[in-house]
């Protein structure tokens, strides 16, 4: 049987997904496919978040670039995620101190302090209706975690100097996120969120205005190595000195090396219907984003419309489930009863990329072709700044980029052919462990 497309699987080539961020933004206009012999300075492969910030920041650089797209700029996970914003890592950072040892680990808390004034910055300076809003509550769903949290808030506060994250006891997340689900947490003020979607279009508007070529439905087949190095696509052949390779899960089998270590899965949002601002502050009083701390984790925000933005369950097959609306609404009931039957607009799948132990993988794969991917879930600002590392590393300033790549990421047992079912049994298991 011939394996599943993932880049056409569930979507239509060219075609937004039809998100609440895609009825309330406005794309560039329509870029052509590649065509014929090009060449350029740099090819970058994917026009998420990775994609984009490369692109931009090589362009700004005085570099000739060419971005490409097997879909259209912002069209993957980049412009379907939970729009949740963090300054950390994917993980803590005395998982990190341990993995790494101390210094690097204060090198991975800085690019993660980086990497939310990057995107504020791009944000700023070129002008991106992306709506930041500050905040996000790590809400704590059993009552023994509460312990660890208040820990790690005052050893980020005494150790990292980090003062902008406090605990929550029971009453006061309780009072904050308005549900019985959660017994303590941490507010992060440096954390936030933002309307994602927009901010790729944003970037993508930036990336053409300074000169950035780019190439939409423009699928790319194969990289070879060489110097120059050439991406094949199906009506293009690009001569490039530098390759970037930014598409995340959707990368697939192109890249071998890669599929062994970053896998795609699946995971879905909804949105309500628009509801009436008391009982949108009933639900997330200060309009904090909010994210838990089940191993599948839920993840929810207000929407700048007050609809309910939620996001929750996850599949590891190419194909998203018929109903992702009934999927969704079930953990969204349960922390939320007083939601129960409300009418749900918009349902949406997007494939990530995660890696084994949940931190990103970058890679210098041959001299001039590198990637930057695996972000777990946790990739709106590691993504863009993963994408400025890559240029700063072509630019001759590889520290933070070799920094990140410096951090293990395992093969999935059996490589490429066997992570999905093994990983699918795994996930499996937590998913029991957080219900039970």
């Amino acid at each position: 049987m011939a394996r599943l497309d993932i880049l056409t699987a569930n979507d239509e080539v060219g075609a937004y997904p039809a998100s609440w961020y895609a009825a309330t933004a406005t794309p560039p206009a329509e870029q052509p496919q590649a065509k014929g012999d090009l060449s350029c300075d740099v090819c970058v492969v994917g026009a998420g978040f990775t994609g984009l910030s490369a692109a931009l920041h090589l362009a700004e650089r005085g570099y000739d670039v060419i971005l490409l797209d097997a879909h259209r700029a912002g069209f993957g996970a980049s412009g379907r995620n939970g729009g949740q914003v963090s300054g950390t890592q994917r993980l803590d950072q005395d998982e990190l101190e341990k993995m790494v040892g101390l210094d690097a680990a204060r090198g991975l808390w800085e690019i993660g302090q980086d990497s939310v004034k990057v995107l504020r910055g791009l944000i700023d300076a070129h002008k991106i209706d992306a709506r930041w809003v500050s905040g996000v509550i790590h809400a704590d769903h059993r009552a023994r975690f509460v312990a660890h949290s208040k820990a790690y808030a005052e050893k980020l506060q005494e150790d990292y100097g980090y003062g902008l994250i406090r605990a929550l006891d029971k009453s006061e997340i309780r009072n904050l996120v308005g549900s019985d689900a959660y017994h303590g947490g941490t507010l992060d003020m440096g954390a936030g969120h933002i309307h994602p979607l927009r901010f790729a279009f944003g970037l993508a508007e930036a990336c053409l205005a300074k000169g950035v070529r780019i190439f939409e439905k423009s699928r790319v087949l194969g990289v070879d190595e060489g110097e120059p190095a050439t991406v094949r696509t199906e009506g293009a052949r690009i001569r490039a000195k530098f390759v970037v390779l930014g598409a995340n899960g959707y990368l697939g089998h192109m890249q071998g090396r890669v599929a062994a270590r970053v896998m795609p899965i699946n995971n879905f949002i909804v949105a309500t219907e628009p509801l009436s601002e008391d009982r949108a502050r009933d639900l997330i009083r200060e309009n904090h984003a909010v994210a838990d701390s089940k191993f599948v984790i839920n993840y929810f925000r207000l929407s700048e419309d007050n609809r309910m933005l939620f996001g929750g369950t996850e599949s590891y097959g190419y194909r998203f489930p018929r109903d992702i609306a009934g999927n969704v609404r079930k953990p969204m009931e349960e922390i939320y009863p007083q939601l129960k039957g409300v009418r749900i607009d918009y349902a949406w799948g997007g494939t990530l990329g995660i890696t084994m132990n949940r931190m990103p993988h970058f890679e210098r794969l041959s001299g001039n072709i590198l990637t930057a991917s695996g972000y777990s879930g946790h990739g709106v600002a590691m993504a863009t700044m993963g994408g400025k590392m890559a240029a700063d590393a072509i630019a001759g300033q590889a520290e933070k980029f070799d920094l990140m790549a410096s951090v293990p990421t395992q093969r999935f047992p059996g490589g490429a052919l066997l992570r999905e079912p093994l990983l699918a049994a795994a996930m499996l298991w937590f998913s029991l462990r957080d219900r039970l």
